[in-house]
This record gives structure tokens, C-alpha cells and sequence, in this order.
């Protein structure tokens, strides 16, 4: 979501756990701000979630001014949290674009390394696969702009240090195209359109997630690869400019493409109170108006959520970000904003008749297919 720093994250071993037992219960961490009352979760639901593949399409590591030490109470948090793989990405940009994308994988490539028991990179996909048999979090290394491109050659060099997605812009206008918050699109340009191409040679999956509408729609129709809008809502259900009209979702999923669902307190209502089931109702739209097959999670929130962030931190991202975005006291969606929000959004949708087969493919199975198109098995 932002182009600073942010908090870190492990997947999906609670099997040991669920293992002769009903229920398991949460923990309340000693460094939340907030105290989350304990819960327990229905052994159907810790099952599910440590049956299924779980990718998060973005969740940055860390919501702060730089990677923290790995405590071991993180550790056990990112372990407890059921997810296998997370998108981690940042908006860096601005003319010293390049110098800064280098910092950030150099930086947060070290912190996966120095943290080998939690956390392990990914090449191709089966190292998520991997890291879910190894009881580990795998971490697709990602940028939430292009601007760090200056040639289409770029794109090869950047591949081969590691990074796999690459938003091609973020809210703002680039050489490439026009940001969401941008006032005129002016849709992708004849470099951004090179740049694509350069990103469909060497597998690097296209993201449009912050893209204004035209830009979006051009991305998906200069593509000869599906792209991902990997973390976004329906407009149809709320209208705010960082969402994306049903005309982009039906566009992106009719070329093989996903959509993932934000857990972003202002993107999935208007309206308060803005719960789980909010968010839920994205995911509904979505399958209804392009099926089953193309819907995922992008929660666009670390372990923790916005509002567990540094005070500080936080009014500088709001500060620094378009007035569009509409902040409001909260950023977290209430029932999705703690560290093991996926059993909850499991509960959710068993709730509301998805069956075991569907929720598994909106956890994972969906973006596994892509990714694995993508990049190669």
C-alpha cells in the first residue's frame, strides 16, 4: 500500500495442533496495542486451512520505518497464522527510483535470509510449495510501481535479482501509465507498453492493482499474458478510485487473470461499521461476475494491520497519500485484523455455503494456477 516499511509474516503449522483437538484458540500478543479477546476456531475450519495452499498477493512484511528484529513471539505469530506465502511489495519510486528498488531488495532479501527459520524466497513455485511442506512462510519479492524500469532491459536485470511482480504504477503518473488517484488516465504509453512486453518475456507477472481505470483496461489488452490486479475491490460495491469497475474484473479474468480481494477498512466500505462480512461481500461480487476460478486474497495488510502500527508512521502514510483515499479512524476491517484473520475469513465464507473445493482455490489454488503459468513450475 505504501512506499515505506512494514511488519513480517510466516505460514501454516497448526497442524500439530489441530491434531486430536475440537478447538484451537488465539493467544493474545503482549506487544498489540490492542487486546483481541481470545477465540476458538471449529476444528473444521483449522483443517481446511492447513489443507489448503494459502497466498496472500500482498502483505508486506513489516507496516513500519524498517524490518524489526524477528522476536520469537512474531515468529510463533507468523507461524500460527495459517498463510504459506505472502507478496511483499512496496510503491518505491521517484527519480531515484532505481537506487531505492535496489535498497529494498537488498534489505528485505537480507531480513528473509538472517530469519531462514520463518521465512524463505521464491524463484518459482515450488518453493511456496516447499516452504509450505517445511512449515515456513515463502516470500514473492515485488514492487508496487515500475518506475524503476528506465529500459525495457531492466526488466531482465531486476528478474534476475529476485523480483517476480511488478505493479506498473503506482496511484500517481509514471512514464509507464496513469495511478488511480491520477485526475486524467491517460492509459498505458508506448514505453509502458514495451515494458510489458519485456515482463511477459521473462515471466514477470503484471500487476495493475493501483492503476487508473484506462491504464488498467490497456495493461490487460497489451498483455499476452494473464495479469493480476492483486489486491483491490469492487467498485460496484463501493465507489472509491483505488477500486476497480466491473469492466476491468470481467476484462482481466476473460484473458485468464485474478483479482484479489483487500482487507483495507476504506476500500471495502464506505459505511461503518466495516466488518469481515464487508469484505466477504467483495469476494461474492467478484465470483459472481467472473466465476470461481479467478478470485483471490490480496489482504494489502500485514500480520498485524494498519492500526497496530506506529502513530507516527501512520500519520505520515495518510499525510503522504492522495486525500482520495478517504481515511478514516480505522484502517482495518473489524474480524480482519489480527494475525490469524485467515481462519476467520474461512469461518466466513463456510458460512455463506462455499464449499471446501471453492475456498481452497480463493485461498490459493486460484493465483497457484497463474503463478505457476507465470513463472514456471
Amino acid at each position: 500500500m505504501s512506499n515505506l516499511s512494514r511488519r513480517q509474516m510466516v505460514g501454516g503449522a497448526l497442524t500439530a495442533a489441530a491434531v486430536g483437538a475440537p478447538f484451537i484458540s488465539r493467544p493474545v500478543r503482549a506487544f498489540e496495542k490492542r487486546a483481541y479477546p481470545p477465540r476458538e476456531y471449529p476444528k473444521r475450519v483449522v483443517d481446511l486451512v492447513n489443507e489448503s495452499l494459502v497466498l496472500d498477493m500482498l502483505h508486506p512484511l513489516q507496516i513500519n520505518d524498517g524490518p524489526l528484529p524477528m522476536t520469537p513471539a512474531m515468529a510463533a505469530d507468523y507461524k500460527a497464522s495459517g498463510i504459506n506465502a505472502i507478496h511483499h511489495a512496496y510503491g518505491v519510486g521517484g527519480p531515484n527510483a532505481r537506487e531505492a528498488v535496489l535498497t529494498f531488495l537488498v534489505r528485505w532479501g537480507h531480513h528473509v535470509q538472517v530469519n531462514a527459520h520463518v521465512f524463505t524466497g521464491v524463484d518459482k513455485f515450488s518453493d511456496i510449495l516447499r516452504a509450505k511442506r517445511d512449515g515456513k512462510i515463502a516470500v514473492i519479492m515485488g514492487l508496487q510501481n515500475s518506475e524503476h524500469f528506465y529500459t525495457p532491459d531492466d526488466v531482465k536485470l531486476f528478474w534476475d535479482l529476485g523480483q517476480r511482480i511488478s505493479q506498473l504504477t503506482y496511484n500517481t503518473q509514471t512514464r509507464i501509465g496513469s495511478g488511480s488517484t491520477e485526475r486524467v488516465d491517460g492509459g498505458v504509453s508506448d514505453f509502458g507498453a514495451s515494458i510489458i512486453e519485456a515482463m511477459n518475456k521473462v515471466g514477470m507477472l503484471v500487476d495493475v492493482s493501483h492503476c487508473g481505470p484506462r491504464t488498467t483496461l490497456d495493461a490487460i489488452e497489451i498483455s499476452k499474458k494473464p495479469i493480476a490486479i492483486t489486491h483491490s475491490n469492487c467498485r460496484a460495491l463501493n465507489d472509491h478510485p483505488r477500486l476497480k469497475t466491473d469492466e476491468a474484473i470481467k476484462a482481466c479474468a476473460a484473458k485468464g487473470g485474478m483479482m484479489g480481494i483487500a482487507g483495507v477498512r476504506n476500500f471495502v466500505s464506505a459505511k461503518e461499521p466495516t466488518v469481515l462480512g464487508n469484505m466477504v461481500d467483495h469476494i461474492d461480487h467478484a465470483v459472481k461476475l467472473i466465476g470461481m476460478d479467478n478470485v483471490g486474497i490480496g489482504s494489502d495488510l500485514d500480520l498485524y494491520g494498519y492500526d497496530d502500527a506506529p502513530e507516527g508512521y501512520m500519520k505520515g502514510l495518510i499525510a503522504w497519500l492522495n486525500k482520495s483515499y478517504a481515511f478514516r479512524d480505522k484502517v482495518d476491517v473489524d474480524g480482519f485484523d489480527h494475525a490469524r484473520r485467515t481462519y476467520d475469513l474461512v469461518e466466513e465464507l463456510l458460512r455463506r455455503n462455499y464449499s471446501k473445493d471453492n475456498i481452497k482455490a480463493i485461498l490459493g489454488g486460484n493465483f497457484q494456477r497463474l503463478l505457476t503459468a507465470s513463472w514456471g513450475g
